[in-house]
């Protein structure tokens, strides 16, 4: 069985609409970018297609937190390096973590962690992973260590 990578990454261009009058990228954009990189990166590397599995099966994840920490600014037309892994996992949710960086990654742009929470669309209700995705995020996980609040990790990444 191939090892599957358990950071993720692609790259993105900054684009105008997404920015304000100072060229620089609006707040909430960075979790838009960062949460179609995911989607990607889930589909290229994993073959891990959520829209299908959310048409299909009814089966999703619905955010419970999201929390974001900014560095440095991107810019319009700036290339900006998009990592993500999946840092927890439990029978009901996952905590994801992604960072934004310049296109050679040596500023970071931001941090940010997701709660995700499985959702059944048609009972609108928490749902548990299946023993197939449990085993998926086994693979994949990438434990933090020593960090187990969002604050700590800010803190460490300041250093």
């Amino acid at each position: 069985m191939k090892n599957l990578p358990k950071t993720l990454e692609s790259k993105a261009r900054i684009q105008y609409q997404d920015c304000d009058p100072f060229n620089h990228l609006n707040n909430s954009k960075y979790i838009d970018y960062i949460v179609v990189a995911r989607t990607e990166q889930l589909l290229e590397q994993y073959g891990f297609n959520t829209a299908e599995l959310a048409f299909k099966e009814g089966l999703g994840w619905v955010t419970a937190l999201t929390q974001v920490s900014y560095f440095h600014p991107a810019t319009w037309m700036e290339i900006v390096t998009i990592e993500s892994r999946l840092i927890q996992f439990s029978d009901y949710s996952l905590l994801v973590e992604a960072f934004m960086w310049d296109e050679h990654k040596t500023k970071l742009k931001c941090v940010m962690w997701g709660k995700l929470v499985h959702f059944n669309m048609k009972t609108q209700k928490s749902f548990k992973h299946s023993d197939e995705l449990l085993k998926l995020f086994s693979e994949i996980l990438y434990p933090i260590e020593n960090i187990s609040t969002f604050e700590e990790r800010v803190k460490s990444l300041k250093q």
